[in-house]
């Protein structure tokens, strides 16, 4: 019978890529906690409809990289292809907006695209996703770049690059709607089918496109950057004036875009050259409008979402520090009895601890220890017992010691043999 593999784009998280999935929200979690972040758990499976009216239904993502299916009841549901829809969907569902005037939230979890797997890419993959509600100052944006900067630096990945813009209001983009569509209705056979699409009815989405022909046309088109109105260009300004305060290194890229239709002003890419063509594995901005659109007030946001799969393929391999590992080999019924104990001890003390369930020969179970890379193996048979000691035997330099069989005090007195 043919073994069951995992599905295209799906896969198995294991070895050294988990430790560093640990390391990243290790050192995030503590970076939320001083920056007075809470977390919040969203569903996976959300209403098909809350993605479309947040997300945008010209968007690659609703077009076709969501996992969409009618549920038992005929509902339109989607696992979610991204997270702060749903996170914008629970502030509202909760009345955060009624209760706190300034709300910071963040949610780890996975994701869903079904879209080309590729190096860091897959169709399930993790994000940490971080939001602001209730902030209109260029400072909350500043603030998450700076601490953006403290989470990457501390995770030592090398070299990375943050690109800052910003794409306006919707009176920016109207006002700059019939310089973009002129520009590429003279150069429409060079544009790929979907940008095509795109053109009248969402063209700075061509910005976002990734094929070649795409990006080479676009190259001399007009910036939206120069088309900013008086407030946006102040913000943008402003912005810049606190990432100078913050240390921040931000440099402006005016073609920058996000591949969703929410974003107003700011917006923020963290690049590796590292990663290839497509080299962003941090990106966010703000949203101004997107609250009051699913049918809340109008409170500003604004947050990032840092993708875990391709942060860590940047991480170098890490020695995680830990405590010594021990086996307990034991020989004879009598000296099994002191499993339990034993274990229970170690344990307390926040010491690994192995054994063998079998309890086969001394000569067995050390090869078992061996196995298990202990560094120190517990023997202890009826002549130790008789005895009133254990032996504890250091795998790597042979070196034994005799101890008193007290189990309340022999990780202390492991430890202390040892330091």
């Amino acid at each position: 019978m043919a073994k069951i593999q995992t599905l295209r784009g799906f896969r198995d998280i294991i070895g050294e890529e988990i430790n560093k999935f640990r390391a990243i929200e290790e050192v995030s979690r503590r970076y939320f906690s001083l920056f007075s972040f809470t977390e919040i758990e969203v569903p996976i499976l959300e209403k098909t409809e809350l993605f479309v009216r947040s997300i945008g239904d010209t968007t690659d993502i609703v077009e076709k990289e969501m996992f969409t299916f009618a549920d038992l009841g005929g509902d339109s549901v989607t696992l979610r292809p991204e997270a702060t829809a749903g996170v914008v969907r629970a502030y509202l569902q909760a009345g955060l907006y009624s209760k706190e005037r300034i709300s910071k939230i963040f949610t780890i979890g996975p994701m869903f695209r079904h879209e080309k797997p590729q190096k860091g890419r897959f169709r399930e993959f993790h994000q940490i996703d971080v939001e602001v509600f209730g902030g209109d100052d260029p400072l909350v944006d500043a603030e998450l770049l700076w601490m953006i900067s403290l989470i990457v630096n501390e995770l030592d990945i090398g070299e990375f690059t943050i690109e800052v813009n910003s794409v306006g209001c919707p009176q920016c983009r109207e006002t700059f709607r019939t310089d973009i569509v002129a520009y590429f209705e003279a150069k429409k056979d060079q544009l790929c089918e979907d940008c095509l699409r795109r053109l009248y009815r969402n063209p700075l989405r061509i910005f976002d496109c990734k094929k070649a022909g795409c990006i080479e046309t676009s190259q001399q088109s007009p910036f939206l950057f120069d088309s900013l109105c008086t407030s946006c260009k102040d913000h943008f300004e402003i912005l810049q004036g606190y990432l100078n305060n913050f240390s921040v290194p931000a440099i402006i890229n005016k073609r920058l875009v996000r591949g969703l239709d929410y974003y107003t002003k700011t917006v923020f890419e963290v690049t590796s050259n590292a990663l290839g063509a497509q080299k962003a594995f941090i990106a966010g901005g703000r949203y101004d409008n997107l609250v009051a659109e699913m049918g809340g007030p109008h409170i500003p946001g604004s947050g990032f979402a840092i993708g875990i799969e391709r942060l860590a393929l940047l991480m170098k391999p890490k020695d995680v520090p830990c405590k010594p590992c021990y086996f307990f080999a034991y020989v004879g019924e009598k000296a099994r009895h002191y499993i339990v104990p034993l274990f229970r001890e170690f344990i307390r003390n926040d010491i690994s601890l192995r054994y063998a369930l079998e309890g086969k020969s001394l000569k067995s179970q050390m090869r078992y220890a061996d196995s298990l890379n202990a560094d120190f193996v517990l023997i202890l048979g009826e002549d130790e017992i008789d005895r009133g000691i254990i032996t504890l035997r250091d795998m790597r330099t042979k070196n034994q010691w005799e101890l008193p069989l007290v189990p309340s005090e022999l990780p202390c007195a492991a430890l202390n043999l040892i330091a």
